[in-house]
This record gives structure tokens, sequence and C-alpha cells, in this order.
């Protein structure tokens, strides 16, 4: 492992005003985003899709400092016979990639789940880096519920991340950690702030077991949120507040980065709470963006999968990242959204 090399990379990954495009859906998961807009899920127009969002190339270039692609994205190549993660490169950016295979229901854990993938990760992690991945992404589920998260579940979770996290760094591969806690449910923002809490320092007493070298790594977190179906929705300057209050009691100094998913929040309110964080500053941490729904929801309806509709597209895509990149350096005011 060259520690110096993975340095570097998760320094790039959150160069200032600059986060990470989460196009890493499953073939199922963007199957029902296309169903959204009554267009049929195949190889070519998932690739369309994606290769419009890469070829953009203002946000691409001025807001997104790397790609976190699917197995099957990040071997396809462009209309035009040129490798994605070329068109990636070619703006800038780095190429990475999600390796776990899902969260699973947890045996003797009702309603929890346990990720999986770690067998034949290290086969996976070296052709993958053949490919052109730089880093590389695994998501841990934890559901808030009555008598949940179990700490049998938040220990599985967390080893799991570690155990990867490792084999990452083994192959030259930055791992972005990404222990979401999830916001269905009608708990407090206060209950939130508890388990989130439990679960970074269950997951940085693990990294630290694992021998993880932290500078080469980045966490993907939730923001502190209020439950969807909780009857009083914490504020945006709640939010900022208990979530850097939470990191801060929590997340070692030597991460480089935490860049924040955005875990089904309406796009602009993901924008506004990452802002409000990031006036609070200055912080330890870069705190920057990782999202896929938030950055892809306004470019997805505008195309429709029509040719058309391309140039239109990519500009409700650069508008989000544009949005979010000032909301990196603390800069994004409400009103910016409507010029």
């Amino acid at each position: 492992m060259d520690k110096k090399s993975l340095e570097e990379i998760a320094q790039k990954m959150v160069a200032d005003g600059k986060g990470i495009l989460a196009a890493d859906e499953s073939t199922g998961t963007i199957k029902k985003r296309f169903d959204t807009i009554a267009l049929e899920s195949t190889q070519d127009s998932r690739r369309d899709y994606r290769e419009m969002l890469f070829r953009s190339n203002d946000a691409m270039q001025s807001a997104i400092s790397g790609v976190i692609l699917y197995d099957e994205t990040i071997r396809q190549k462009a209309a035009d016979g040129s490798s994605l993660v070329s068109l990636i490169e070619q703006a800038g950016a780095i190429p990475g990639i999600k390796v776990d295979t899902g969260a699973k229901d947890m045996a003797g854990h009702p309603h929890e789940k346990v990720t999986e993938g770690l067998d034949g990760l290290r086969e996976r992690l070296e052709e993958y880096f053949e490919l052109g991945a730089r880093f590389a992404k695994w998501r841990a589920v934890i559901n808030i519920g009555d008598g949940i998260p179990s700490q049998g579940c938040i220990a599985a979770n967390t080893h799991a991340l570690a155990r990867y996290a490792a084999l990452c760094q083994e192959n030259g591969i930055v791992p972005i950690v990404e222990p979401e806690v999830i916001m269905d449910g009608a708990h407090t923002a206060e209950t939130c702030f508890e388990v989130t809490s439990n679960v970074l320092t269950a997951l940085y007493t693990q990294l630290d077991e694992q021998n993880v070298h932290l500078e080469g790594s980045i966490l993907k977190p939730n923001m502190i949120v209020s439950g969807t179906e909780c009857s009083t929705q914490a504020s945006v300057a709640q939010v900022a507040e208990m979530t850097l209050d939470c990191f801060n009691k929590c997340v070692p100094k030597a991460v480089p980065g935490i860049i924040f998913l955005s875990g089904g929040q309406a796009d602009e309110l993901a924008t506004a709470h990452l802002d409000a964080i990031n006036k609070m500053g200055p912080h330890s941490w870069k705190i920057s963006f990782s999202y896929g729904r938030a950055l892809q929801a306004a470019p997805l309806k505008t195309w429709h999968g029509k040719p058309e509709n391309v140039a239109a597209a990519q500009a409700a895509f650069t508008h989000r990242a544009m949005m979010n990149k000032l909301a990196a350096l603390g800069e994004w005011d409400a009103t910016l959204e409507k010029a």
C-alpha cells in the first residue's frame, strides 16, 4: 500500500468546491428511475443517460471531482466507442466503483440489514483498478425502529466496512466508507444523532483495528435529520448544528473529507443543509457532497430518453452541480436557484 498515492487521490476527491456524482445505481434501481419517465431500461438507454451526464463538461470540470460507477458502467463504451471511464478522466474527474453486493436481511435480526460482498473482493478490486477505478464505495444500511439498530447489526456492518476499506487500500484504491442511517421512520433528529454517533464510533474503532490508513479514506455519512414521518422536522440550522456536533465528537481529524449522501432529501434541501454546515466553518475536514438522486432527478425528468432533450437535461444537471458547488464552499443562497 502506497500511503502517499492514497492520500493524493483522497485530497483530489475533496478538492475545494467539488463533490462526487453517485452514478452507481444497480440495474434494478435505475429501472425504477426510468419507470418514472416511462423509459425502458436497456444497456443502451442506461449508457446514453450516463454518457449525457459525463459529457456535461461545465458541471464535470467545475463541480465534480469523481464519479461512482456500477459494474456494468465501468465496462461500457460511449456511442462513439470511447470508454465511459475515459470521458470521466477527460473531464478531470476520478472514476470510482461501487463494490458491495447489496444490503440483505440480517439473520436473527428482524428489520435489520447487513451488507454483503467481501467474498472475492480482493480479486474484483484488482480488476477494477485495471479498468481505471481509483476509489470505491461500500454502503451499510442502518434502520432506526423499535429496539433497533441492535449492537449486533452495528458491529457486523462496521466490521464489513473496515475489512472492505483495508482491501481497497491494499490495491491502491481509496475507500469511501458509507454507514447510512436511514431517514425512514417517525424518529426525532435527536434519535438520529444518538444512532449516528454510535455507528461512527463503532466504525472508527473497527477501521483502527483493521489498520486502515485514515488519511487515505473518505467518509460518506447521512446528515442528522428528523425521520420522514416525524411530526416536527428539524430546521436547516438545527440539522447543521447537530450534524457538526456529532462529527466533531466522532470523526477523527485525520480523515481528509466528509462527503454527504442525500438519502432521499429533496434536491434544494440537501443543498441548503450542505451550505449551512459549511457556513459554520472552517472545519477539521473538507465537507462536500456525494449525491445521486439530488443531482440526477432534475436532468432525468428533463431528458425523458429523447435525444432532442439532451442539452436541456445537461443544463439541469449543471445547475444542480453548480448549486452544490456553492454549498460546498458555503456560498449558496436560495435566490440563486431562481436565477
